[in-house]
């Protein structure tokens, strides 16, 4: 008999769609299917990277239905889910994963399995008419953003238009067979809404017409129609209140960018080692790393928790929080009591003692903790309030779209291994070849002493002597071949590699730059040629030593078991020994990295400055600070050389001791009779032969130690996503710009949760405006520009060029149609006509000189003694600041931009030389969108519209005449430079 919390259940069941379509009998039964879950504030009820096991009614509580752009990033809310809402079906009758639901507030949710779910889809006819005519608000915004990705339009409000058009939308379940277009209507838009189709993928679009009149589907299709025009509103959600049963356990973890975890295999908890704040802090960020399988920088985390610690003598939780945001997680920093940690979204960092710790799992009654100093540790809840207190902050963690995944590891260089993998096999056959005749020597020499000596038969010896000159010759002749085979390889996989390396490295974001001085890149791209060294040179030895420290071994044991054990008595005490060393000296290792890359840095900066140093006498300041930072990279490296000198120093005494052993028991032995002065002698020289494969296969992990250091920090360049990642290579391409340009809702920061440096901007321009933007430095005039050629990446809203989204076109096609010229101009060192023509390599001299006259700059080109030919220096030093600007322009003008931009581009000419510059640039570029950035508020008297810009907003907007009128900051800007004119 049913209790009446059943019955409850069943009817609130029986009320809601697709369920109002079983009968009463398989609802009863479908009843003893379905449990009851939890879901914690945050936590992910289901994600579209996995098809749903379950299907989730939502019974009390609230959840956030997510939708994502057509890049799958920027998550937005497309609807607030309450009780009554049903999840999970949707993906299965289309035949893909795309839903996803984030408890927004405690959800209590009637889960049922997915096989009986399907089972249903099986049995009951009309549960599954049902569900094929239901059209979803999700299905309808995700085939309308593929859509209109594909005009790259983004003018509309996706969430709007899909609101609507769900209300007025078709939706058609076409059986597998021949359809002709007089079975769609002509006046909606068809779109694939299933998945079952390679050959129409979801989104497609069907266009039947007369010319193509019909299509042939080779499985059941589920088709969306949307009218072209579109109009309608949403229905409220049905929300009934009914009482809950008590005691409902929680849901297991999932996240929005990780599959469930398989049947059978349980999630792993990494675990690091650490002691203290620096260690244990650094322990923990490395666990966060693997757990969540994304890059992992030592050294840039390690550099700035140690500044922290200097500067404020702790490392806060705070401060481990920016660190995260570094890995590219998004956090937030919690208070709350010790009895509700069992309820958080996992995993978490917390404050623990001195240092921290990482909490993996959690239940009401027990936690598992990751504690750098003492491993992993479950805790009862009562214990644990105990430990940490009654109430305390607690760092939420988690991944993005955006996060960077880890990628880069020694299987990168896989590819350009196997390519030369022929001459590689040959040099190592050439080895062992060259090894082998190195085992003649001993066995000659015993034969030459026991034979030619002892035995006085000289005649032998000159066979002999014959026999070891040809062996010399052959060996010397394969070393040379090898060597030579082996270098000419390495050359080229360098070569291969710098390559892709420099590739990657000048296609990441500009804001990657800006957070590393340029010394610290050229040393981690350095790293490149250590890597390649151990897989190439140190590999190839490994393989060599291994194979021969056995052969080797086994000769000495046919000369003496004895002997040989005697031989390898020291091995163990060199494994030790390297035991001891290998862990100072990776600490050291990097320790002499970062000052070497500091001291670079700091270089490199004073030689770009040279004329600061220079002019206000810096010369002595700049070399203090030099001596600085080289005594710390020279003391790094001497205490390095120390450890190295030690460890040497040990070894060479424990290689001595040993050869002392073998001699003593050798003449023992040999004085007894059980061994031969030649077969001493040559025992001796295999012994020789044994301990250096035996060093050098026992310093292998010394060396990986160094390899892995420098794969860390190459990695930092090779995990970070190229621009094109970030904004989808396979974008449409931007078409020939006509102009007009709007911001709609922009703003940005440089930091993800720093201060807003632009501000719910919105602006509208006309395809041919000449732009004036005016205001203090720091007002956001020249981030704003940056943001138009995607230089940077806006925080929210978009800018539309033409009614093209910029952020849904391909990078480089639309770069290459708007022209930029900064204030801090950049010239190559080379000629004057090279940097004219960087962009444009084959232009004529016409040409040239044409851009030059635009710029103003011909005149002074001619007047300099090789003319074009003159020779601009290192950064353009050979010119003076306006000349610089002047060429600058020239070079812009003869890429002939449909988009021109100029951020003070004049600010180092005269005000002749810069009114005959935008006289000129104003005829040149009459039909075509200009933006001008001046403190001049004379040269922009003449613009379509001139901004004024304070704060990061736009505070007035207008001709000259409006805004002189208006009185206000740009009337007291220009009253205040005429007066000092």
């Amino acid at each position: 008999m049913m209790t009446n919390t059943t019955v409850d259940i069943q009817e609130f069941i029986a009320d809601l769609f697709p369920f109002n379509y079983l009968s009463p009998n398989v609802l009863e039964n479908l009843l003893n299917k379905v449990r009851f879950c939890r879901y914690r504030i945050g936590q992910v009820i289901v994600a579209r990277e996995a098809m749903p096991d379950q299907i989730s009614i939502i019974y009390q509580g609230q959840a956030r239905l997510l939708t994502y752009n057509s890049q799958g990033q920027n998550p937005a809310t497309l609807k607030l889910l309450s009780s009554g809402e049903v999840l999970g079906w949707v993906s299965h009758v289309r035949g893909i994963a795309c839903e996803t639901a984030i408890a927004s507030t405690e959800v209590i949710a009637i889960n049922l399995p997915i096989a009986d779910f399907l089972t249903l889809l099986k049995q009951e006819e009309a549960f599954v008419q049902a569900l094929q005519h239901e059209i979803t608000l999700l299905e309808v915004y995700e085939l309308l953003t593929e859509e209109l990705s594909r005009r790259a339009d983004g003018s509309k409000n996706v969430i709007k238009l899909a609101q609507a058009a769900t209300e007025v939308a078709i939706i058609r379940t076409i059986p597998a067979r021949k359809v002709f277009h007089q079975h769609l209507n002509p006046e909606f838009l068809w779109l694939v809404s299933s998945n079952f189709d390679a050959e129409f993928p979801v989104g497609s679009r069907l266009e039947l017409d007369e010319l193509n009149p019909k299509l042939k589907f080779n499985v059941n299709m589920r088709l969306v129609g949307l009218p072209k025009s579109i109009l309608g509103e949403n229905l409220a959600p049905f929300t009934p209140k009914i009482l809950l049963p008590a005691e409902i356990p929680y849901a297991s973890e999932i996240t929005a960018t990780e599959e469930p975890a398989a049947k059978g295999k349980q999630k792993k908890f990494p675990y690091i080692k650490g002691r203290g704040p620096l260690d244990g802090s650094l322990a923990c960020f490395q666990m966060l790393s693997q757990y969540f399988n994304i890059s992992w920088r030592k050294d840039t985390l390690r550099r700035v928790l140690t500044k922290q610690q200097e500067q404020k003598g702790i490392i806060s939780l705070q401060f481990c929080a920016a660190a995260a945001e570094l890995m590219g997680l998004t956090t937030q920093i919690v208070k709350v009591p010790a009895t509700a940690v069992g309820r958080l979204q996992l995993p978490v960092m917390i404050s623990w003692q001195d240092s921290f710790a990482i909490i993996y799992k959690n239940s009401d009654r027990e936690l598992l903790i990751a504690v750098p100093e003492m491993g992993l540790l479950r805790y009862k809840l009562r214990d644990f309030a105990e430990n940490w207190g009654a109430e305390g902050e607690v760092l939420l963690l988690q991944t993005t779209k955006n996060t960077p995944k880890s990628r880069f590891s020694l299987s990168w260089f896989v590819p350009s291994l196997r390519r030369y993998r022929k001459v590689l096999i040959e040099v190592l056959i050439a080895s062992i070849v060259i090894q082998l005749f190195g085992l003649v020597n001993p066995l000659a020499t015993q034969v030459i002493i026991d034979k030619v000596l002892v035995g006085n038969s000289p005649d032998t010896l000159e066979v002999f002597g014959i026999f070891l000159l040809v062996v010399a010759v052959i060996e010397a002749i394969l070393t040379s071949v090898r060597t030579h085979l082996f270098t000419d390889t390495t050359n080229r996989i360098d070569l291969t590699l710098g390559s892709e390396v420099i590739n990657h490295l000048l296609r990441l974001p500009l804001s990657y730059f800006e957070r590393r001085p340029v010394g610290e890149l050229a040393t981690r791209i350095h790293e490149l040629e250590n890597i390649r060294s151990f897989l190439t040179g140190t590999a190839l030895t490994v393989v060599m030593d291994a194979v021969f420290s056995v052969v080797y071994i086994v000769v000495m044991a046919i000369y003496s078991p004895v002997l040989t054990l005697v031989a390898l008595a020291t091995v163990p005490l060199f494994g030790l020994l390297n035991l001891m060393v290998s862990p100072l000296m990776r600490r050291q290792l990097q320790e002499k990295a970062e000052c070497n890359a500091e001291t670079q840095s700091y270089l490199v900066e004073v030689m770009g400055g040279m004329q600061t140093v220079k002019a206000q006498n810096l010369e002595m300041r700049s070399r203090w600070q030099w001596q600085e930072r080289y005594a710390r990279y020279i003391s790094a490296g001497f205490k390095t050389v120390s450890t190295q000198t030690t460890a040497s120093s040990i070894s060479s005494f424990l290689n001595k001791f040993s050869s002392m052993l073998v001699l003593w028991v050798g003449a023992f032995l040999v004085l007894n009779q059980h061994l031969t002065l030649g077969q001493l002698i040559a025992f001796r020289i295999l012994a020789g032969y044994v301990t250096s494969p035996l060093l050098r296969l026992m310093q292998l992990w010394q060396n990986f130690q160094e390899t892995a250091l420098s794969l860390q920090r190459l990695a930092d360049i090779l995990d970070t996503p190229q621009e094109t990642e970030i904004g989808n290579s396979q974008n449409i391409l931007m078409p020939s710009i006509q102009g007009s340009v709007r911001f709609e809702n922009l703003s940005f920061s440089f930091a993800e949760h720093g201060p807003m440096q632009l501000c719910n901007i919105n602006l509208d321009f006309p395809a041919g405006s000449f732009v004036g933007i005016v205001g203090q430095s720091g007002s956001g005039k020249s981030t704003l520009l940056k943001l138009l050629p995607r230089l940077y990446e806006p925080k929210s809203g978009k800018i539309l060029i033409d009614g093209y989204d910029i952020s849904k076109v391909e990078l480089y096609s639309l770069r290459r149609q708007i022209g930029m010229v900064l204030q801090d101009t950049l010239l190559f060192d080379g000629t004057i006509r090279e940097n004219i023509a960087l962009g444009y390599p084959d232009a004529s001299d016409e040409e040239i000189i044409s851009a030059a006259k635009v710029a103003f700059a011909h005149d002074f080109i001619m007047s300099l003694p090789n003319g074009y030919n003159t020779r601009v220096g290192e950064r353009g030093s050979g010119l003076s600041g306006g000349q610089r600007q002047r060429v600058a322009i020239a070079r812009t003008v003869l890429q002939n931009p449909q988009l021109l931009i100029l951020d003070e581009a004049t600010s180092a000419l005269d005000y002749n030389a810069e009114a005959q510059v935008c006289g000129n640039l104003a005829r040149t570029f009459k039909d075509r969108t200009v933006f001008f950035i001046t403190h001049r508020l004379s040269t922009i008297r003449n613009a379509d519209v001139i901004l004024m810009m304070d704060g990061g907003a736009v505070v007035e907007q207008g001709t000259h005449e409006e805004l002189m009128a208006l009185k206000g900051y740009y009337y007291c800007l220009y009253q205040q430079q005429e007066a000092k004119v």
